[in-house]
């Protein structure tokens, strides 16, 4: 069901709005999670390895998906608060051609160049063959990841953040049952893993589309939308572009950052692969929230309602508060027995490293769901110049850092980079919100009092 964001008590909405959001995401990372899960508990260290090692490269085709999904999501937002549907349905036809262009490009690159990719991060040779199988049957999935979050974006530009969370609490638990079965029954190895995670994505991603483009078909427009229009697609690349750099961006950092890793050895890359799993959850979740708060932002922002603004940044600041504390609690003392999970009998090095990680990092869980709140706000308000800054500055330094510190401090240094970049970023993420001009014209309208 489409919902107005732009009424109602701002934080009875943004909760409503926000956590099938939370849902969704949770369900979204049991892809990642049960393939790390699997590939430990039931092929071994090595394979756990192999797949966290695959992850970081996939995130550079995550990143170009997601990016799709902002743009696309922010400008349908703005749209339909302005009740001007033709542009909305204009806007997705034009979302979708343009994307399936890119990801044909996308794959055309990843099949000539994920092997390259591959050495360059000092892939182990243990883990090379199987970090090779997870990432050819990864890239061939690309449309599939492209269009589900394409859809994605747009039930949330419409208000309904329900209908991905029902279609992702299907295919992620699906996901869980066809893993194990490639796995331990037709012992596919890291193979099955990959091709478990292809059929249920494609599955919901069919759905998801045809669901879409149903749903349009009911909103009423004083006139045929067009198929494809210039003027539309400039407005979603300035919205794209810098999301898919600061998402492409993390994501080349995350690959430095792992090839720092794997010079500490097979052991140690794969207690980070299962706790960085965790971490992700976390980041990710949070992530999806403040893309929820963008579309908050770009609908009261094309119905005029700019005094909403900082009523949305107080609430999804107590929202994301509320759920940093069970999580922090669960990683930090807890986070051992989480790890096991993914490990069927890990070394110590491996449980060690994994623990170590989480405890350095969850602590600051509530420093950066702050930042991820107002970078929402930031990235649906379109000021994307100030958004980036923001998250270049923590991933320079956490790259910087971990770099660093590595030589100081050994592998312990790099989880210690985290903190410090998201401290940074976050103040500087704060200081520009705090300067948008929806705080301007209310600090006017209180000195006219």
């Amino acid at each position: 069901m489409n919902k107005d964001l732009t009424v109602g008590k701002p934080e009875s909405v943004l909760w409503r709005f926000c956590l099938p959001l939370f849902g969704s995401i949770i369900f979204q990372q049991l892809y990642n999670i049960a393939d790390s899960l699997v590939a430990g508990k039931f092929i071994g260290e090595n394979a756990l390895a192999a797949v966290g090692n695959s992850y970081e490269i996939t995130l550079i085709f995550i990143a170009f998906a997601f990016g799709c999904n902002i743009g696309c999501s922010v400008i349908v937002s703005q749209f339909f608060g302005a009740k001007r549907y033709r542009d909305v349905k204009t806007t997705v036809f034009t979302t979708m051609i343009s994307s399936a262009v890119l990801c044909g490009v996308l794959m055309i690159s990843g099949i000539i160049g994920c092997d390259g990719l591959l050495a360059l991060i000092r892939t182990p040779e243990e883990i090379m063959r199987d970090s090779q199988i997870y990432l050819d049957i990864y890239i061939w999935g690309l449309p599939f990841l492209f269009f589900y979050n394409i859809a994605t974006g747009i039930f949330s530009a419409l208000g309904d953040s329900r209908t991905p969370f029902y279609f992702l609490a299907v295919s992620s638990t699906t996901n869980i049952v066809v893993d194990i079965l490639f796995v331990t029954a037709f012992h596919m190895g890291v193979a099955g893993v990959a091709w478990a995670t292809f059929l249920c994505q494609g599955a919901s991603a069919i759905l998801a589309v045809a669901v879409v483009l149903r749903r349009l078909r009911t909103i009423r427009t004083d006139g045929k939308a067009e198929l494809f229009s210039w003027q539309i697609f400039g407005k979603i690349v300035k919205i794209a572009v810098p999301s898919i750099l600061q998402q492409s961006f993390i994501s080349v950092g995350n690959i430095v950052i792992q090839s720092i890793i794997n010079g500490f050895g097979a052991s140690v890359i794969a207690g980070y692969a299962a706790a960085v799993k965790l971490n992700n959850l976390v980041i990710t979740s949070f992530t999806t929230i403040g893309n929820g708060i963008s579309n908050y932002t770009a609908q009261n922002i094309g119905a005029g309602k700019t005094e909403r603004i900082r009523q949305g940044f107080r609430a999804g600041v107590k929202l994301v508060w509320v759920l940093c504390l069970p999580l922090f609690l669960l990683y930090f003392f807890a986070g051992r027995w989480l790890l096991y999970l993914f490990m069927d009998e890990p070394t110590q090095t491996a449980i060690r490293t994994g623990i170590q990680y989480l405890r350095i990092l969850s602590p600051f869980y509530f420093v950066v769901s702050a930042k991820l709140i107002a970078d929402g706000i930031l990235r649906g308000s379109g000021l994307m110049k100030k958004f980036m800054v923001s998250t270049f500055t923590d991933l320079l330094l956490r790259v910087a850092l971990a770099y660093t510190l590595s030589k100081l401090m050994g592998a312990v240094g790099i989880w210690c980079a985290w903190p410090i970049g998201w401290f940074i970023a976050t103040a500087l993420s704060i200081l520009f919100y705090r300067s948008g001009p929806w705080n301007a014209k209310e600090e006017k309208q209180r000195k006219s009092n």
